[in-house]
């Protein structure tokens, strides 16, 4: 097949799958509908997609449940209709995928601790919070206040504290790694997260972590990248509700013309962190 028609196959296949994410879709099932061999998709629906058959059929479900946790629907049923066999397979799901038990995300986050702290640092005031699962939040802003009342509104059924004093280590390395990265000394950002998104927002963060530092993608790239060229606007809008700030780098999307486009952290922070990256 050439490239078009494998790009149209890989598409109608995630339609079907999003149809069908609860039913049990084996590779060969899927190749045999799809017409390929099971080799040819695995191959080519990973390198267009960013994930796996099996990963994306995940992530459908999840966003399936999410939609009937939504909807008000007891988290018993919203299980079992987006296709998990048992209760327990679920919860060993949530925190890779939801970032939140299902109980969790329909209550806005009760019954979940999050510890937060501030930190001056090169670009401005940081606000970086975490749950024990990982950090859930972490934005630049230009005052104490409005930092904190966006963490609240992000999680407004969480319980809030701030980071004990001395702070515990986990989040010393932390801030240490990102001190380090802003000075363009380099160095491995992949630290733990804890976050919920629907299944295309999954897809878009996960493809800007591979993005190597000192790299950048248009939106369009980006979206072509994810197997939807044609949802520029919504690669745009995903890296607009990026909740993480360089961890999830969106600043690393431009525009297709070599602009930086837009960063909802101000396009000075944004030319700052490629700017550093480069040297680096």
């Amino acid at each position: 097949m050439n490239a078009p028609n494998i790009e149209n196959t890989v598409q109608q296949l995630c339609q079907y799958i999003e149809r069908n994410c609860e039913a049990t879709l084996t590779l060969t099932h899927l190749a045999r509908h799809a017409g390929v061999s099971s080799f040819h998709l695995q191959r080519n629906f990973q390198a267009l997609v960013g994930l796996s058959p099996r990963q994306f059929q995940e992530a459908c479900r999840i966003k399936r449940l999410k939609a009937n946790l939504r909807e008000g629907a007891p988290a018993t049923d919203a299980i079992f209709e987006a296709g998990y066999g048992s209760l327990s397979r679920v919860y060993e799901k949530a925190d890779a995928s939801l970032g939140m038990t299902p109980a969790e995300y329909r209550a806005g986050g009760r019954n979940l601790s999050i510890t937060y702290a501030q930190w001056d640092g090169p670009l401005g005031l940081m606000l970086l919070a975490a749950t024990d699962r990982g950090i859930c939040f972490l934005q630049f802003g230009d005052a104490p206040e409005a930092l904190l009342s966006e963490l609240r509104r992000e999680f407004p059924a969480a319980a809030l504290q701030p980071m004990p004093s001395p702070a515990p280590a986990q989040y010393t390395q932390w801030m240490e790694s990102l001190a380090a990265h802003f000075a363009g000394r380099g160095c491995d950002l992949s630290l733990p997260l804890h976050l919920h998104a629907t299944a295309f927002q999954m897809r878009v963060w996960r493809y800007l972590q591979t993005i190597p530092s000192g790299q950048t993608r248009s939106y369009g790239e980006v979206a072509a990248a994810i197997g939807q060229p044609t949802a520029v606007r919504a690669v745009a809008r995903a890296c607009a509700t990026n909740r993480v700030a360089v961890l999830i780098p969106c600043h690393r999307v431009i525009r297709g013309t070599g602009e930086l486009g837009g960063y909802r952290w101000g396009l000075d922070r944004k030319e700052s962190l490629l700017r550093s990256e480069k040297s680096a």
